[in-house]
């Protein structure tokens, strides 16, 4: 995550893995499935930056899916985390800056990132300069009973979050890319169901943005 002290705390770090392997491990194999519907929206993708990389999850996803993947973090704990799991190619760096030349990457990913960043549309806009094809966003939803448990948990990692609906943010891309972009989204419906749809209600946002 990104542009937020709270993930340099070695707990935290020490623990975020964890999730997926235990309670998580459903949720994030329907996460992952929809990420790969959303990628056929781009015709090919071979580089990815994904931004807010944590301890490297779903970098090293990437990484399996055949594309050349960077991962970049604020956190210097975050980033030792996902060099020691195994992640390659890690760079600590700011969401609202990013170290690139514009077009250097296909796409951006953001997942599970957004929630945590001070000033999203400003992030998004630099996500645009920096990526050539588009972006792809994982997003708790707000109005879904799993953001909602989130926000209702006193875990410190999602009191600091800002969750969004989809509505929130196609208006978000909208103010930052001031263009034209098509926007396809899905939510993960787990574990009412183990796949995903376009309703707005469902826990998991995906959403490729493909800058046309």
């Amino acid at each position: 995550m990104t542009n937020n002290n709270i993930f340099a705390n070695p707990k935290i770090t020490s623990d975020y893995e964890i999730w997926y392997q235990t309670i998580g491990g459903q949720a994030d194999k329907q996460e992952k499935a929809l990420l790969k519907r959303l990628l056929r929206v781009f015709s090919t993708v071979d580089s990815v930056l994904e931004v807010g990389c944590g301890t490297g999850h779903f970098t090293r996803w990437f990484n399996q899916q055949g594309m050349q993947v960077i991962g970049l973090d604020l956190s210097r704990a975050m980033i030792e985390e996902a060099n020691r799991l195994g992640s390659s190619l890690l760079l600590q760096g700011d969401a609202i800056k990013l170290p690139f030349a514009s077009n250097f990457f296909e796409i951006i990913a953001l997942i599970t990132t957004l929630e945590f960043l001070p000033d999203p549309i400003a992030v998004l806009s630099e996500v645009h300069r920096v990526a050539r094809k588009g972006l792809i966003l994982g997003v708790i939803n707000r109005q879904s009973c799993l953001g909602r448990k989130y926000k209702r948990s006193k875990s410190p990692i999602w009191k600091s979050a800002h969750l969004f609906t989809p509505g929130e943010l196609k208006q978000l891309i909208q103010q930052a890319v001031r263009e034209e972009a098509e926007i396809i989204w899905r939510t993960t419906l787990w574990p009412i169901w183990p796949a995903s749809l376009p309703l707005p209600w469902g826990g998991f946002i995906g959403m490729a943005v493909n800058w046309k």
